[in-house]
């Protein structure tokens, strides 16, 4: 199979490029420190059609696809790492359960002002005893009248000290099929938000609190039963997520590359020590391998819903090696790039953080494993053994 880019891709490679030099370049580093989410960036990628790339036409976007977003995310990350999180937000996640579960009303309230970067919309799953046992939360949104009520508590909510509007995964009934979601605005009666707590990449986050919270009838996204369709939609998250990873690992990569092509240590240039050469020679080659199954695994997902084996297997690749190579390009250039002189050790404190995000390493292998044994493995106890 030909994963090349297409013309059209290639010439929508370069736009992004030049758009991104042309209007992200600046301020690249200034981004990177800054805990806030830059709205202002969001406006412009709006601008230039770089927010709901894969969201319909008749809903406001683009009409493109997964492949278009994971190049508009490339292209981006590798001139202003910070600035791929406004390509992500606008393209994967909450706003693409939304615009494919959402009615035309709830559309109209909310996918416009998403789409023209001036609202950030987020995710509440985690809770404090369900993190990848995700099944297992207990935010319980209760029958009241033509509506709900919503009780419960969130944590580690992307964008949760900026957004606007929440999408909170919530249980209407026992089990698996009792799992569904609603829409919190800020400033709903009884939502309530915690301190603010920092990331190692120095992004924010809160507690999220519902204490009673109304819900009326128009703000439930998918009722009892939903949660199959909506975990399936998450694929498209991972991919978002592993492209991110791969292209701040490059970004690292070529940073580094500069640097010891001209740093001179013992009247040589670092490059020309054959211990360096072989330590970009393998990042280079592990980044392009991590790059193909991403390419894979968003060419399948254009033609349906993302392959959740082929996902599993790009996000685990381009997590890991992005990682790998933003921390070996750290290790090239020494105390440069171990400070916040450079970008390095930025990708480095986020492409750690995609290791955890939207399934963990781990959890991404136990789905790789049941691919290849053909069968599920679960990771509950026996109920029948007690455990001591």
């Amino acid at each position: 199979m030909d994963f090349r880019p297409t013309a059209e891709q290639t010439l929508f490679r370069d736009q992004v490029s030049r758009w991104a030099r042309q209007y992200l370049a600046e301020g690249a580093l200034r981004r990177a420190q800054a805990p806030e989410f830059p709205f202002d960036v969001a406006r412009l990628a709006a601008d230039a059609g770089l927010l709901g790339i894969t969201i319909p036409e008749a809903d406001g976007g683009q009409g493109g696809t997964l492949m278009d977003a994971v190049i508009a995310i490339e292209q981006v990350a590798l001139v202003c790492p910070k600035s791929a999180d406004v390509i992500q937000v606008g393209n994967f996640g909450p706003i693409r359960t939304f615009a494919e579960y959402a009615s035309p009303e709830q559309k109209q309230r909310y996918l416009g002002r998403l789409l023209r970067g001036e609202a950030v919309i987020g995710l509440g799953m985690t809770e404090a005893e369900a993190g990848s046992a995700v099944t297992d939360l207990s935010t319980q949104a209760t029958a009241d009248g033509s509506g709900f009520r919503l009780n419960g508590g969130k944590v580690f909510t992307s964008h949760s000290v900026e957004a606007d509007v929440f999408l909170i995964y919530c249980r209407f009934g026992p089990g698996t099929s009792g799992i569904g979601s609603v829409i919190v605005e800020r400033g709903a009666e009884g939502f309530g938000f915690g301190k603010p707590a920092r990331y190692l990449n120095g992004e924010q986050w809160c507690a999220l609190f519902f204490d009673n919270v109304r819900i009326p009838p128009e703000n439930v996204l998918l009722g009892p039963g939903g949660f199959r369709r909506q975990i399936a939609g998450f694929n498209a998250e991972r991919i978002g997520n592993a492209a991110r990873s791969m292209a701040l690992g490059r970004h690292a990569f070529n940073v580094a590359r500069d640097y010891v092509s001209v740093r001179t240590q013992f009247g040589r240039p670092l490059c020309e020590f054959q211990g360096i050469q072989w330590k970009f020679a393998d990042m280079h080659a592990r980044l392009e391998a991590a790059q193909l199954m991403l390419y894979r695994a968003a060419a399948a997902a254009d033609h349906g819903l993302p392959d959740a084996q082929a996902t599993s297997v790009a996000k685990y690749l381009c997590n890991q090696i992005g990682f790998d190579a933003a921390n070996e390009a750290m290790q090239a250039m020494g105390g440069m790039g171990y400070c916040d002189e450079t970008l390095v050790e930025y990708c480095f404190r986020k492409t750690r953080g995609w290791r955890i995000a939207g399934g963990s390493t781990e959890m991404m292998l136990n789905r790789i494993a049941e691919g290849v044994f053909g069968r599920r493995f679960s990771q509950r106890p026996d109920p029948g053994r007690s455990v001591e």
